[in-house]
């Protein structure tokens, strides 16, 4: 069952100058360390930034919260397997409202996917909920 889906656009250029006018204090306010080193190894910094920002913002909405109810940026924090698949962790604030909107005998997968096409960049987020196998 789906328990949340959230969506975010970011202006790739407006994340450029914010990290431009504000560099470590944003990065360091916003991104995970993860983040960070996936983010500063790539051709397209700002895309990147931006992908992950469109994607906490789409996991606020999917939690049901937006992030103006105590949920920190980085409770939220993107990752990619080896394949590129992007993954969303959450801890802090932001794994308690997950276990508190996942029903008993449930576990919740949070699916992410990513896009950008300069300026934009974009996320989605679905919380799904299965049933856990005895």
């Amino acid at each position: 069952m789906i328990l949340g889906i959230g969506t975010d656009l970011a202006n790739i250029e407006r994340i450029q100058g914010t990290l431009d006018r504000f560099g470590d204090r944003f990065k360091n306010r916003v991104f995970t360390e993860i983040e960070q080193k996936k983010a500063e190894r790539r051709r397209d910094v700002a895309g990147t930034y931006a992908k992950r920002w469109a994607a906490k913002e789409a996991c606020s909405k999917a939690l049901g919260t937006g992030l103006a109810m105590g949920i920190s940026w980085k409770d939220m924090a993107v990752r990619n397997m080896r394949s590129g698949q992007p993954i969303m962790d959450v801890t802090g604030w932001a794994a308690e409202r997950l276990a508190e909107m996942t029903p008993e005998g449930h576990e919740a997968i949070i699916h992410v996917t990513l896009t950008d096409d300069h300026p934009w960049a974009q996320a989605f987020v679905v919380i799904e909920a299965r049933p856990k196998h005895a």
